[in-house]
């Protein structure tokens, strides 16, 4: 059974750039057709899709999201991760990790992780 876990900070400052990595365990993220996926929920709203990173490196992003994001993956450690630069408050979100076989269709979660932006 594949588990997902999000590693990071918390507390990000304005303009900084947030970096979340999503360790996996039972599963390789080099293999099997799988999309790797970063999601995010503001406090009050809906699920946002972030990106995403193939099993093949090839890499998607949200339009709206995409000047400010990078999704990069090391396979060494099984571990994918989000970089979000120019961060404001808006960016304050729960950030989820997820898989995938289709980009925002999921079989897979991690518990999730609360990252504030704040001075």
């Amino acid at each position: 059974q594949v588990q997902l876990q999000e590693l990071g900070p918390g507390l990000v400052k304005p303009s900084q750039t947030l970096s979340l990595a999503c360790s996996v365990s039972g599963g390789s993220i080099a293999a099997n057709n799988y999309y790797w996926s970063w999601i995010r929920q503001p406090p009050g709203k809906g699920p946002e899709w972030i990106g995403a990173i193939f099993y093949s490196g090839d890499t998607y992003y949200s339009p709206s999201l995409k000047s400010r994001t990078s999704i990069s993956r090391d396979t060494s450690k099984n571990q994918f991760t989000l970089h979000l630069s120019s961060v404001t408050p808006e960016d304050t979100a729960l950030y989820y990790c997820a898989r995938g076989f289709a980009i925002q269709i999921y079989t897979n979660w991690g518990p999730g992780t609360q990252v504030t932006v704040s001075s």
